[in-house]
């Protein structure tokens, strides 16, 4: 496995590169944005392809990097279902995984520094976002934070996982690198409580200034999603109406772009092919699925994936493959649901 801890030393982030060698896909947790060259750098250097990028919460002291990574290498943008983003390519909760070639983590809700915390699990670490920090926890006194939340989301969900789980944190301001969590429960100062009540005093009474970034970092990072205007511009998006309308209609193909789980998850399209977006670049190759589909026939390809981020980037890549007439569903499954389409369930 390949693993790289980052760090930007203006805000104090912690940013994880994590691959498994075989075909190089990779995964980001936390990116920066003034970081984004240094990342891209180090993934052609160790040859690696970014697949996904992912926040663990919408950060105030930084502007993240999500939006450009996507932008630069074509990922998937991953946050909590709780985010106030406009647009991730995908959102996770509780009990999903979030999977690359090789490496699974375990998805674990942790509010408490904001409503939208999560954590990763993967094997014997733990990437705990600002929930804990090393010897120290994420304050709660702003985006919907919650000391009482926090508590729960440490004492009874990370503080649960094995004595010997590596801590890796989001951040970190004295010059840690990692902690375990039983070091966090026999060292940690703020985990010395005997109980919710003298946790939520305790952080009550942190009195901290706001984060120097904050009033442009939040509305920043919540307006990281792709715009999909230019397609619609150019004839190359269906409004989720449009694409109710069209089903069944012999010269349209829809295709999923969305992974097999969310599939499971949050239902179909009926007669829609499905496509995973992580093969998107080999299916639209000559001899590829999408390219042969395209060729066998007048279909017109219509892509969807759960908010539209990945179907436009699909559709970028098609014009690039030669395939100049293949659209989208602007909004994807989230604006096909609102809209009153039929979804069905495996």
């Amino acid at each position: 496995m390949i693993f790289r801890q980052l760090f930007d030393s203006v805000s104090g982030t912690y940013s994880y590169l994590l691959a498994s060698r075989h075909g190089g896909e990779a995964l980001i947790l936390d990116p920066v944005l003034e970081k984004a060259d240094r990342y891209c750098q180090l993934l052609r250097e160790l040859d690696l392809k970014l697949v996904k990028a992912v926040d663990t919460h919408l950060h105030a002291d930084h502007v993240t990097g999500l939006g450009a990574l996507r932008d630069r290498t074509h990922c998937i943008t991953i946050m909590g279902e709780q985010s106030k983003a406009d647009v991730v390519s995908m959102r996770v909760a509780d009990g999903d995984k979030v999977t690359i070639e090789g490496l699974t983590l375990d998805v674990m809700y942790t509010p408490g520094h904001t409503d939208d915390s999560y954590s990763f699990l993967m094997g014997d670490r733990v990437f705990t976002g600002d929930t804990l920090l090393i010897r120290g926890t994420g304050r709660t006194d702003f985006q919907n934070g919650s000391a009482r939340a926090q508590y729960d989301s440490i004492f009874n969900r990370l503080l649960k996982l094995p004595e010997e789980t590596l801590v890796y944190p989001a951040h970190d301001y004295k010059g840690d690198t990692v902690s375990t969590i039983g070091e966090e429960k026999r060292y940690n100062p703020r985990l010395q409580v005997k109980s919710v009540d003298e946790y939520i005093e305790l952080m009550a009474n942190l009195k901290l200034p706001n984060p120097k970034m904050m009033d442009v970092a939040v509305p920043a990072n919540m307006q990281v999603g792709l715009q999909q205007d230019e397609l619609a511009k150019q004839g190359l998006s269906l409004s989720a109406r449009d694409a109710i309308a069209s089903l069944g209609r012999p010269e349209i193909l829809l295709v999923d772009l969305r992974e097999t789980a969310e599939r499971a998850k949050h239902g179909m399209l009926p007669g829609a092919l499905h496509a995973p977006y992580g093969g998107i670049e080999d299916s639209l190759k000559p001899g590829g699925m999408l390219r042969e589909v395209a060729a066998a026939s007048d279909r017109r390809i219509v892509f969807f994936c759960a908010y539209g981020e990945r179907s436009a980037m699909a559709v970028k890549a098609a014009q690039q493959a030669g395939l100049a007439n293949a659209a989208h569903v602007e909004g994807g499954m989230d604006a096909w649901k609102k809209s009153g389409g039929p979804v069905v369930y495996a």
